[in-house]
């Protein structure tokens, strides 16, 4: 997908706030049970179709309105996943000026999960 030009310095200046994980650093620190949450941002009905194995769902669109429902401690981990890595960051940063403390995104997104061949669920 091509990402308009805006679009792409937003994500870019978001980057410089946010740490990122590779998928293969996600996976690593799934398996070792050191991420509390782990959070699909996509929307509704692509993590309908599928998603990452023990992700939940909490599209970006509403991720700011319902996030302090889901998860009330801001100090727990939150791994979150898009489809590429770009609407994942925003939400990071986004979720870090509300006063979360622990937040990653993963580069990649799905499209490097399933790549990975990492489990997969419907």
């Amino acid at each position: 997908m091509k990402h308009n030009p805006g679009f792409l310095k937003m994500v870019d200046a978001a980057r410089a706030r946010v740490k990122e994980c590779t998928v293969t650093q996600a996976k690593a620190m799934l398996d070792r049970g050191e991420v509390v949450h782990f959070l699909d941002v996509r929307e509704d009905r692509e993590f309908a179709k599928d998603h990452a194995k023990g992700a939940r769902h909490l599209g970006k669109g509403i991720i700011e309105r319902d996030v302090e429902t889901l998860i009330p401690n801001k100090g727990e981990s939150i791994l979150l996943y898009c489809g590429g890595g770009y609407r994942s960051v925003l939400a990071a940063d986004a979720l870090q000026h509300m006063g979360y403390t622990n937040v990653q995104s993963m580069d990649g997104g799905i499209t490097g999960w399933r790549e990975a061949g990492y489990p997969m669920e419907q």
